[in-house]
C-alpha cells in the first residue's frame, strides 16, 4: 500500500475510529451480556427452587415430579443440583452435601439468597431459598438449596460474546473492504480527468470539458485558468518574438549599413561623420531593444502576490529626480502636487519607475516645440490612487487614442519605439489598475489608477 495512497489515507482515517467504537460496543456487550446471564441464570434457579419446593410438599419429600426433574436437568444449558433439609436439620431429599454458605451471607435470612462457592472442586452458582411448608406432618421453614456450575453461565456469554464480536469483525472488515473498492469507483472521474491532462500538449492547452464531481470541480476551474495563462503567455511570447524580429531588422541593418560605410570612407573626416551616424544609430537600436525588453517583462501576472507596499508621494519625488537627471539641460518644467497624508499600493516599484518615466518621456519626445510645463497630481478617489499626468503640449487627438496604445505605433508619427505608452498601461493592468488617456483642450492628460493597499 503506497503511503501517499488516497485508499490508505482513508482507512487510516475511518478504520482506527472504528476500532476504538468497535471495542467500546465489545466491552458494553461484554457488560452487558454478562449482566443478562446472571439474571438469567439466577432465575432459573428461583424456579428451580419454588419447583422443588412445591414438589417436596406434595410428595411429602418422596418424589421430584417429571417436569421438575426435567427442569434440574436441563436448566438454561446445564444441569441444576439440589438439597432440600427440615426445620430441624434432617436432610428430606436431593444430594447430600450442599455447597458451603458464604460467611458473609446471613443463615436466618428468609429472602432468595445468592452467592458464588465450590462444589467437588468446582465453581458453582447458589441459591439458598427459605420456604414455610408442611412435609409429613412437619411444618416449619425448610432450607431449600439449588447450584449450577459456573462454566454454563461463562460458556452462555462466551457464546454470545464471539457472535458479537464475528459480527463487529465483519463489520470492519467490510468497511475495509468497501473504502478500499469505494475509492477506487470514485476515483474513476478523476483517472479520466488526469488522461485527458496528460493529451494537453503545449500547442493545445483547450479548456478541459469533463464531467467530474462537484469536490474536483474547483481544481478543474483553476487548471482551467491556469491553461487559460499558460495559452496567452505563450501567444504574447510568440507575438513578442515576431515584433522584435520585425523591429529590429530596421535598425540592425541600418547599423550594419553604417558600419559598413565607416569602413569605406574616403577620408577621417568623412569616417568621423559616419561613426557619429553610427553610434546614434546603435543608442536608437539600443533604447529599442531596452523598450522591448521592459514590454515583455511587463507581462508578469504575479506582481501583485510578489509586490511591497509603494508610498506614491515618495514615489512621485524620486522619479521627477531621475526624469531631472536624464534630461538636466530641458527648459520644461517639472511640477507635482501631492497629497498631504500617505498614499501607499502595492506593487513593483521598478516597473512603476519605468511605466511614469516613459510616460514623461513621451511628452518631452511628442509634446512639441509649445511645450513648458508637465505635471503630475496626486489624489485618492475612494479606495484607488490616481496619478494624472498632463502637459501643455501638443496633445493627442481623440480619434488617435487607441491608436496610441498600441504596440510600435505612434498617435501623431515621430520619433520613438512606440512603447512607451503599452508598456505603462501594461504595468497597471498587472497592478489591477488601468491607464486612461484623458480628453484635454491643451495637451495631453493620462490618467493612472492603481488600488490601495489594504
Amino acid at each position: 500500500m503506497k503511503p501517499n495512497s488516497l485508499r490508505a489515507r482513508l482507512i487510516l482515517i475511518i478504520l482506527p475510529p472504528l476500532l476504538v467504537i468497535s471495542l467500546i460496543a465489545a466491552a458494553w456487550q461484554f457488560r452487558t451480556t454478562s449482566d443478562r446471564a446472571e439474571s438469567i441464570f439466577d432465575r432459573g434457579l428461583l424456579s428451580a427452587a419454588l419447583a422443588i419446593s412445591r414438589d417436596v410438599a406434595l410428595s411429602d419429600g418422596d418424589a421430584i415430579s417429571p417436569p421438575t426433574r426435567r427442569l434440574l436437568n436441563d436448566t438454561s444449558g446445564g444441569a441444576i443440583f439440589y438439597h432440600v433439609y427440615a426445620p430441624d436439620g434432617v436432610f428430606v431429599t436431593g444430594y447430600s452435601t450442599p455447597p458451603v454458605l458464604s460467611n458473609a451471607t446471613s443463615d436466618a435470612s428468609t429472602d432468595p439468597q445468592y452467592y458464588n462457592s465450590t462444589y467437588q472442586g468446582e465453581k458453582v452458582r447458589v441459591l439458598r431459598y427459605r420456604d414455610s411448608t408442611v412435609v409429613s406432618g412437619v411444618a416449619g421453614i425448610f432450607s431449600i438449596t439449588v447450584w449450577q456450575s459456573a462454566d454454563v453461565r461463562s460458556s452462555f456469554v462466551r457464546d454470545v460474546l464471539s457472535r458479537s464480536f464475528a459480527v463487529i469483525s465483519l463489520l470492519v472488515l467490510s468497511v475495509a473492504v468497501v473504502v478500499w473498492f469505494g475509492v477506487g469507483l470514485g476515483l474513476r472521474p478523476l483517472l479520466d480527468l488526469e488522461r485527458a491532462i496528460a493529451k494537453r500538449t503545449p500547442s493545445e492547452l483547450e479548456p478541459i470539458r469533463r464531467a467530474v464531481p462537484a469536490e474536483a470541480q474547483g481544481i478543474v476551474n483553476t487548471l482551467n485558468a491556469l491553461l487559460d495563462r499558460i495559452s496567452r503567455r505563450i501567444s504574447s511570447k510568440d507575438e513578442f518574438i515576431s515584433n522584435a524580429a520585425h523591429q529590429l531588422r530596421n535598425p540592425v541593418a541600418g547599423v550594419l549599413a553604417l558600419a559598413e560605410a565607416v569602413e569605406t570612407a574616403p577620408n577621417p573626416k568623412a569616417a568621423q561623420k559616419r561613426s557619429a551616424e553610427l553610434l546614434l544609430a546603435a543608442r536608437e537600436a539600443s533604447d529599442l531593444t531596452n523598450k522591448l525588453l521592459s514590454f515583455e517583462r511587463a507581462s508578469g501576472t504575479d506582481i501583485l502576490r510578489s509586490g511591497l507596499p509603494v508610498e506614491l508621494g515618495a514615489f512621485v519625488r524620486d522619479v521627477a529626480s531621475a526624469f531631472s537627471q536624464q534630461y538636466p539641460n530641458s527648459d520644461v518644467e517639472l511640477v507635482y502636487d501631492l497629497p498631504a497624508g500617505e498614499v501607499i499600493v502595492k506593487g513593483d516599484t521598478t516597473m512603476l519607475h519605468e511605466a511614469v518615466l516613459n510616460l514623461l518621456t513621451n511628452s518631452i519626445i511628442h509634446g512639441g516645440p509649445e511645450l513648458s510645463q508637465i505635471t503630475m497630481d496626486l489624489s485618492q478617489d475612494g479606495s484607488n490612487a490616481v496619478l494624472i499626468i498632463s502637459d501643455d503640449g501638443t496633445g493627442i487627438p481623440a480619434d488617435r487614442h487607441i491608436e496610441a496604445l498600441s504596440r510600435f505605433s505612434q498617435a501623431g508619427g515621430g520619433p520613438g519605439s512606440g512603447l512607451g505608452l503599452p508598456i505603462a498601461s501594461r504595468v497597471m493592468a498587472n497592478h489591477d489598475g488601468r491607464l486612461e488617456i484623458l480628453e484635454s483642450s491643451s495637451g495631453a492628460a493620462i490618467k493612472l489608477t492603481i488600488p490601495l493597499a489594504d
